[in-house]
This record gives C-alpha cells, structure tokens and sequence, in this order.
C-alpha cells in the first residue's frame, strides 16, 4: 500500500461522526464507501456531495484498504462476522464510545476493560481507536490545513505502528493534527470522562491531559456530563450548542 496514494475505505455508519468522516475523507480524494442499518437509499444526498459513494454493508467491506466503524458499540457484535471474513492487511479503525444508556450494560467494559479491546475481541482482529474523542460540531466545523497554528488534535492508538500510522494519515486529512497515544491498552486514556475527550486541545497540550487520566473517574464523569447535556437538550431554547459542549467537557473532564 502506497503510503501517499488514496485509499479505498469503507465505512460503517452515518451518525454525526460517521457522516463527516464520509465527506471528508472522500473531498481528500479517497475512494469512500458508506453504510448504514437502514440501507443507501436511506443516506442523505449531503452525505455524499464530496464523492462517496452509498452501499449496502457487505459492499462496504468489500475490497478495501480501510474499514472504519462508527457505530454504537451495541451494534459491533451485529457485524463481526462480515469483519472477522475481512483480509488480513484491511486496516481496522474504531470510532465508538460506551454509553450505558445507549448501548445497554458491557460488564467487561463496567469492569476496567478500555472499550476497543472489547471492540477488537468482538471482532476478532486488532483495531485503531481513532476519532473518538472530538465531539461532533467541532469535528465537522473546526478543521483546519495542516501547519495552522489552532489546529487541534486528536489522539490515535493502536499496536501496529504502520496500521496507527495510515489512521494518522486519515486524520490529518480530516483536518486535525493526529497524536500518536501508542497501544490500545492505554486508549482508555481516550475515553469519555478523560481530560482529552472533547476538550478540542491543541497538539502540545495533548501529553499532559493522557498522563492525568484516572480511570477510576472516567464513569462517574462520564455520567455527569451526560447528565448535563440531557438536563439542557430538548427544546430551541436550551439545547447546547457545540461550543457549549467543549465548554463543559473542559470543566468537568480536566
């Protein structure tokens, strides 16, 4: 695989991160693939304005270099089996984060274990957690050329260094510097209720908010800000805005 040639990527879902990554990705000239439960008839027209193209899944993961999953991580175990069958040199990226009152109760993960481990043993092969912790708005509205001086970043981890590389590549090209945060057992650094998670830090700020993690206050955090976010959702008035979110992830999180 050229390290500087387009990839043909598939990707597994057009949730709020699923559809950014589908358009920016495919306007850096990658050859993208989308697909969601509901079928491609089902995917907006916006979603695909940059060039990608609307398939069902067992398109989508065929003939690929990449697969990202972006979707919750109650439905990993619904499409294992088409990503068990993938090629060995297909590159596997995670997007998700657990949310109990979304994807129901994981007790591994209730018990310590970081959320792409249990993804990768779902699926059966290794995977890089990549994009998880930018929310949504900044993520489709905050990125920027590579070299600018605002630029936030986003950490990557994986255990192969050339697969974390490509993701890397993939985030640069998404519009955000791509932070090497090393292997998958540490990506609970990552997690929601870290001080990295949707706090739109810059590249040298990143070192210090992995190393502050404490996994023991990752839920309850977590919770708090859900919590938060649930109490100021709803209506025209209220309902929080991008900005809003960063805000308190900064306040609770760090």
């Amino acid at each position: 695989m050229n390290p500087s040639s387009p990839l043909k990527i598939g990707i597994l879902g057009t949730g709020h991160i699923g559809k950014t990554l589908v358009r920016k990705l495919a306007a850096a000239a990658h050859q993208v693939k989308v697909a969601n439960s509901r079928g491609p008839e089902t995917i907006e027209a916006e979603t695909l304005a940059t060039g990608a193209q609307a398939v069902r899944t067992e398109e989508a993961v065929n003939d690929i270099d990449v697969l990202i999953l972006s979707i919750p991580l109650v439905r990993i175990p619904d499409v294992a089996p088409l990503i068990r069958a993938l090629p060995s040199g297909v590159v596997v990226a995670d997007t998700s984060n657990y949310y109990p009152h979304r994807d129901l109760k994981i007790d591994a993960i209730e018990n310590g274990q970081p959320e792409s481990l249990w993804v990768s043993e779902q699926i059966g092969r290794p995977v890089i957690k990549a994009w998880n912790a930018i929310g949504s708005g900044s993520f489709a509205e905050k990125g920027m050329p590579q070299g600018a001086a605002d630029r936030i970043a986003i950490p990557v981890a994986g255990d192969d260094e050339a697969s974390r590389q490509l993701i890397m590549r993939l985030v640069n090209d998404t519009g955000f510097d791509a932070f090497d945060a090393g292997s998958l057992a540490d990506s609970w650094r990552q997690q929601p209720g870290s001080p990295v998670y949707c706090t739109d830090l810059h590249y040298d700020e990143i070192p210090a908010a992995l190393a502050e993690a404490d996994i023991s206050r990752l839920p309850k955090r977590r919770d708090l800000a859900v919590a938060v976010f649930q109490e100021r959702a709803g209506d025209s008035v209220t309902n929080p805005n991008a900005d809003f979110g960063v805000q308190v992830s900064r306040i609770i999180f760090r």
